[in-house]
């Protein structure tokens, strides 16, 4: 469920004073944050956060596509190696089930 419309965007108030310093002196340098929650404004398009995935932080460059995500959704914290291959020869990897027996007449 969704956050109400009358609420408004969500956005941690650090995180917001950076945007605006950062845009009134139109400093270019990376903003670090390990706020996932805070939604991406309008204000925000055009810089570069770090965002914390909880390992590293992950550099997310704002767009317009972006708005009114949040950061969390640019910065996985999980790594997807693909699904693990079962190998005949591996020990405890099972074999193949035989073939049904054909029916005798």
């Amino acid at each position: 469920m969704g956050r109400s419309v009358k609420k408004g965007p969500f956005i941690d108030h650090h995180l917001l004073k950076k945007i605006e310093h950062a845009k009134s002196s139109g400093d270019k340098k990376v903003i670090k944050t390990w706020s996932r929650r805070s939604t991406v404004l309008p204000e925000a398009v055009g810089l570069t956060f770090a965002v914390h995935n909880g390992r590293k932080f992950i550099p997310v460059y704002a767009t317009e596509n972006m708005i009114g995500h949040k950061l969390g959704e640019f910065a996985p914290t999980r790594t997807f190696n693909g699904h693990a291959e079962k190998k005949a020869g591996a020990p405890g990897a099972s074999a193949p089930a035989p073939a049904p027996a054909a029916a005798k007449k």
